[in-house]
């Protein structure tokens, strides 16, 4: 067995981006972890904030979680009384969430856990090369910003 590197591997920018992506997620994991909360749970406080009141179908949508495993997220949510289910008030059918105050307290700290995490990530760049790595990351995904 050789612990050589696979430079062939190595070199292919689907592989390096799939390595930074795997960085990124366990350092925003770690943090966000320290106050008992995933991804998931930052992600809809997040677009939330944003977009409140927001229907749960375009919920899902916005920030890619699946419909059946939003319902597990809210339901974490609304236990510890982080988001509110109520009528939307566009559609009575539906049910809008909104970010009750003890959310918006708690997504401040999430935000400041995830900058930490981000920070740590781009440690090892200059400002430039951040500035230099995030636009072109948004431009491979195109995404706008």
């Amino acid at each position: 067995m050789t612990d050589a590197p696979l430079s062939r591997l190595q070199t292919l920018p689907s592989w390096l981006l799939g390595r930074a992506g795997a960085l990124a997620h366990r350092l925003v994991t770690e943090h966000l972890g320290r106050e008992g909360f995933r991804m998931g749970h930052h992600a809809v406080l997040c677009a939330v904030a944003e977009l409140g009141p927001v229907a749960q179908a375009e919920l899902s949508r916005t920030v890619r979680i699946d419909p059946k495993d939003m319902v597990g997220v809210l339901n974490d949510l609304q236990a510890k009384g982080l988001v509110v289910r109520g009528k939307d008030p566009r559609d009575a059918r539906k049910n809008a969430i909104t970010l009750s105050p003890a959310g918006a307290e708690l997504l401040a700290r999430l935000q400041e856990l995830g900058d930490q995490a981000n920070a740590e990530l781009l440690a090892p760049l200059e400002a430039d090369e951040r500035d230099q790595l995030l636009r072109l990351v948004r431009k491979l995904i195109q995404v706008d910003g």
